[in-house]
């Protein structure tokens, strides 16, 4: 029965019986027969099909909350007898938003010292990614915002507070400032993170705030390539304060406090709203907490 939902549930977030069969790693016919064998011992239709995926039905979009929340049970339930018999070892899988990269470091590390046979897999995510990854059992744990916008059934612990720097040559406009304004930096020429990006929902409110309008010249979804465009000393970017400290910025680039008003934001781990929680999620929930008691401060 576990093998059939998982099927479904892949199904449900493909929308393709082909990806879905690709993914769970059986044959289109094998991936269709446990549906209709899940379909038969239910006793109702679960996807409106023809030759190919359709949508689900009104019950197919209940059992979807059920299958989720069964198969999320039976692998904490196997990776906690597992746990119990050779000790915390397993994959975590973590996504983080770009901008909160360089705070990943700062769990996964004294994690492995404690717990060395946990694997890690780290992804980049925008945060609406990261909570569908998380309900949809793709991913163990995020690093998100946690005061924005809607974070749906989780729990969370916050990090750190994120504060905003414009970063630019000290020869470009406002480079040679102590402290700029929110009003100041929307009028000039910036690169920024893409639209599906939440700092880049959150820098455009602000600057529109401001009374300015927000017209990157260079967009991207990766702050790598933000900061390599920064350095040519041609370029201008938003990026949070702890990341720019990570990125050792040295002259003649410069960062430089975004004020009135200076905005803060929130960033902490989420994990799925469930119990038993794996040990793993559990291990690591416990090494979040300490991190928050305990903040590094400065590089990360």
């Amino acid at each position: 029965m576990i093998d059939k939902l998982e099927f479904f549930i892949t199904v449900a977030k493909e929308r393709s019986f082909s990806r879905a069969a690709e993914l769970c790693g059986v044959t289109q016919p094998t991936l269709s027969a446990g549906i209709k064998q899940l379909e038969d011992s239910l006793g109702v239709l679960l996807v409106n099909r023809s030759s190919r995926f359709h949508s689900l039905t009104a019950e197919g979009e209940r059992v979807l909350e059920w299958a989720k929340r069964i198969v999320a049970d039976a692998r904490a339930m196997r990776q906690e007898v597992r746990t119990l018999k050779e000790g915390l070892g397993g994959q975590l899988k973590i996504a983080a938003i770009p901008t909160a990269l360089t705070m990943v470091p700062a769990l996964t590390t004294p994690f492995r010292e404690k717990h060395p046979n946990v694997r890690f897999t780290i992804l980049t995510s925008s945060s609406t990614e990261i909570l569908s990854m998380l309900d949809n059992l793709e991913i163990d744990a995020g690093l998100t915002y946690l005061d924005n916008e809607p974070l749906g059934r989780v729990r969370t612990v916050p990090l750190f507070s994120e504060r905003y720097r414009l970063l630019t040559a000290a020869d470009n406009p406002l480079g040679n400032r102590d402290k700029v304004s929110w009003a100041e930096v929307g009028r000039i020429p910036l690169c920024l993170l893409t639209p599906d990006m939440q700092n880049r929902r959150i820098v455009e409110r602000l600057i529109r705030d401001a009374g300015g309008e927000p017209e990157p010249a260079l967009e991207s979804n990766s702050v790598i390539v933000l900061f390599a465009h920064v350095k040519t000393g041609r370029w201008a970017t938003i990026l949070p304060e702890k990341l720019v400290d990570s990125l050792r910025v040295t002259a003649p680039l410069r960062s430089i406090p975004i004020v009135e008003p200076e905005a803060v934001h929130e960033i902490g781990l989420v994990v799925p709203h469930r119990e038993p929680t794996i040990p793993q999620v559990a291990a690591l929930v416990a090494e979040a907490k300490k991190l928050a008691r305990n903040p590094i401060v400065g590089d990360l």
